[in-house]
């Protein structure tokens, strides 16, 4: 790893950290400290808030350290309490703001600014309507994935391959929370489709090799007709990539790291190509590489692209790339993320083009983080190709 990369992941953590540690003291501060509870129970809350913050930053050690049933203990508090603090901070910076145009409009409001009762009233409002949230998203988050099916009209597209089907499965994440059930349940779910094709499209884990195999044990029994295929997504590097992307050859499935294969059926062909994660590159080196995956296509053949950031997507439409599944995004996973996601690509979930090219965005069929999801529900994708 090069002196670049070191200091650019210590630059990280250190934003990381500074991020964590003041989004906790502005909840301590505007749940615990402004109500001014007794002196006992404000020093329990605040043990209680620097605990949980604690986890948060013990989870990705624990994910990669620890075997999965002792991080499942670091987990679950932790990533509850992620959704939560989410969820919280959202609702007392809106409070906030809303409090601050009301205060401009009514001078009384701002010279005396909020009582210890509205204080109280405004803590026990906030922790509420999070927690009900926080359930809500939970329930949704551990029900099985939707089934949604998608058509593509391709230019190009082989009449003999009308309604050539490709299962996409994304962002999986499994780890401390999602294991072998849920692995299990998603190889029953894609083979019963009965798919020319299956596409998972990154972040496969959260953890190394020596934790999760006997998790992920079940992909092995996926099948489809022209095979299953797998790109790499930020997390896989971030779980060890070299060693993952061998343990997914042993599941089964080819692995396309910026490479390209025909899938043919008699006469009619389609080629289908994949990417690395382009953030590979801060990790160990390796990353996208669009051009050589491309290099000596047939520009005659519809050419589909397994990539797991949608933000490929901007250059793949410049490139004669017909259609390109992606993930990453969660669909926002907990509302309102999504208009934060928006801020970094436009390409959020669903269907969109570009240049006469097409893209779908997976909401994922796992979640990361938090156990919860809000208004963005996880899927199993069937694409229909048709000319």
């Amino acid at each position: 790893m090069t002196a670049r990369r070191v200091a650019l992941g210590l630059v990280v953590l250190v934003l990381a950290l500074s991020i964590l540690v003041s989004g906790h003291y502005y909840l301590a501060r505007r749940l615990v400290l402004d109500p001014q509870w007794s002196a006992p129970l404000r020093t329990l809350l605040l043990l209680g808030i620097a605990l949980l913050g604690s986890s948060i930053v013990l989870l990705p050690i624990s994910e990669r350290r620890l075997g999965r049933p002792l991080s499942r203990w670091v987990a679950w508090p932790a990533s509850l309490w992620m959704g939560f603090l989410f969820l919280s901070l959202t609702l007392l910076a809106f409070s906030d703001g809303l409090l601050l145009l009301l205060g401009a409009a009514v001078p009384e409001i701002g010279d005396k600014g909020l009582l210890v009762g509205g204080a109280r009233v405004r803590a026990f409002a906030v922790v509420g309507i999070s927690v009900i949230a926080c359930l809500f998203g939970l329930r949704n988050a551990l029900q099985p994935p939707r089934g949604r099916r998608v058509e593509h009209r391709l230019r190009g597209w082989p009449r003999e391959l009308d309604g050539f089907r490709i299962v996409q499965i994304s962002d999986i994440h499994i780890g401390p929370i999602l294991g072998r059930d849920f692995a299990e349940h998603l190889v029953a779910r894609c083979n019963a489709l009965d798919p020319d094709l299956i596409a998972v499209t990154g972040d496969l884990v959260d953890g190394g090799v020596t934790q999760l195999a006997d998790e992920v044990a079940p992909f092995m029994a996926l099948r489809a007709r022209h095979g299953v295929f797998f790109v790499t997504g930020n997390h896989d590097y971030f779980s060890g990539v070299e060693e993952w992307v061998n343990a997914a050859r042993g599941l089964g499935m080819r692995v396309l790291r910026n490479e390209r294969v025909t899938i043919q059926r008699g006469s009619a062909a389609f080629e289908l190509a994949g990417v690395d994660d382009h953030r590979g590159g801060f990790v160990d080196g390796s990353r996208e590489d669009l051009p050589r995956a491309l290099e000596g296509r047939d520009p005659g053949r519809v050419l589909v692209l397994l990539a797991h950031d949608p933000a490929t997507f901007k250059r793949a439409s410049e490139m004669g790339v017909d259609l390109q599944l992606s993930g990453h995004t969660h669909g926002g996973q907990i509302w309102p993320f999504i208009y934060l996601v928006r801020l970094v690509t436009p390409f959020v979930a669903g269907r969109y083009r570009r240049n006469g090219a097409q893209l779908y965005v997976s909401r994922g069929t796992g979640f990361w983080g938090p156990p919860m999801r809000l208004f963005a529900p996880a899927e199993i994708t069937e694409h229909v190709l048709c000319s």
